[in-house]
């Protein structure tokens, strides 16, 4: 069985091309899986506050700047929606 970890988004990215890229990372802002989706595919199935990541799938978060906003933003998401909620 894999092991998972709840992570919650915490940045949202528009792109050219209708390319959006999601950030959705640990409580502790300290790892983060980064996926890009088509704005068409998001219309279809909006992301969650809250998602399971394999822990594999996940990738340590290099700027410590980063890591204190993911951190801060997680804290914030978590207090205003439940993890199955889509924004």
């Amino acid at each position: 069985m894999t092991e998972t970890v709840q992570c919650w988004l915490v940045e949202r990215d528009y792109w050219d091309k209708n390319l959006v890229t999601l950030v959705y990372a640990t409580p502790d802002g300290e790892r983060a899986q980064t996926s890009q989706r088509s704005t068409t595919m998001l219309r279809q199935q909006p992301p969650t506050a809250a998602t399971e990541v394999p822990v594999e799938d996940l990738e340590p978060v290099e700027d410590s700047d980063d890591r204190e906003r993911y951190a801060r933003e997680v804290e914030r998401v978590r207090e205003q929606f439940a993890p199955d909620d889509k924004i």
